[in-house]
């Protein structure tokens, strides 16, 4: 019997009410895409799990901590997680050394972009004097801009279109690449909407929330099958 990868979700952290918490649409697009959710508590062990699991997700939420890109706060940055950033930021830097299949969802993706060694503007005002609304006032699943994808990528190869509509929900945005990383593509006012892995190892970064979309428009389920896919082609290497 061919098992379901097991792919393990960050979480947010709740500080106000003491809980950890999940938006379901992240669990049920990894269960349509064929694998096997597992929700991870923003605990140091939590890295410990890194020996079963297949994959992982790295979720939205909350502003990153710009000491781990090495800055001080400025007026721009929003609340913080310190908890959730020290777990996250090591849960990273793992994935990215043992080369375990990892998509990142807008924070998430900037939480990869960081362990990689990259760094944030801290509020898109520092780095764009003019931009789009990138925090829309519109349901999840509206897409509201567009982005313009690279062809030569392997993004491209998984969307097969130069153009895409996308949601959008965040204010911070990516200053610089990390190490082994390249953008592949970018929203009308050169905001990087989406990354990925220069080498043999599958990591992904959106800018944007695909798991609020797929009901809607089925390309965007086809990043959570690239990463099943991608775990079970993991599964073979290792024997």
């Amino acid at each position: 019997m061919d098992l379901r990868p097991l792919i393990g979700i960050t979480c947010a952290e709740d500080e106000l009410n003491n809980r950890s918490c999940l938006a379901r649409p992240y669990y049920n697009a990894v269960v349509k895409a064929g694998g096997l959710p597992v929700l991870l508590a923003s605990v140091p062990e939590t890295e410990e799990l890194l020996d079963v699991l297949d994959g992982l997700i790295f979720s939205g939420g909350g502003d990153v901590d710009p000491h781990y890109f090495g800055e001080e706060p400025l007026p721009g940055t929003g609340e913080i997680s310190p908890l959730r950033d020290a777990v996250e930021i090591r849960l990273a830097q793992l994935s990215l050394a043992e080369k375990i299949p990892s998509l990142g969802i807008c924070r998430g993706a900037q939480v990869l972009n960081i362990a990689a060694g990259g760094a944030l503007h801290q509020d898109i005002s520092m780095g764009f004097e003019k931009h789009l609304k990138h925090v829309q006032q519109a349901p999840r699943w509206c897409a509201t801009h567009n982005i313009a994808i690279l062809e030569e990528s392997n993004f491209f190869s998984l969307i097969t279109e130069k153009y895409l509509r996308v949601n959008s929900f965040h204010h911070q945005v990516i200053s610089k690449m990390g190490e082994g990383l390249k953008a592949c593509a970018w929203s009308s006012d050169g905001v990087i909407e989406v990354f990925e892995s220069t080498g043999d190892n599958f990591i992904l970064g959106v800018q944007f929330h695909p798991e609020t979309m797929w009901h809607r428009d089925r390309r965007f389920l086809k990043i959570f099958e690239a990463l099943i896919l991608n775990t079970r082609r993991q599964r073979v290497k290792k024997g």
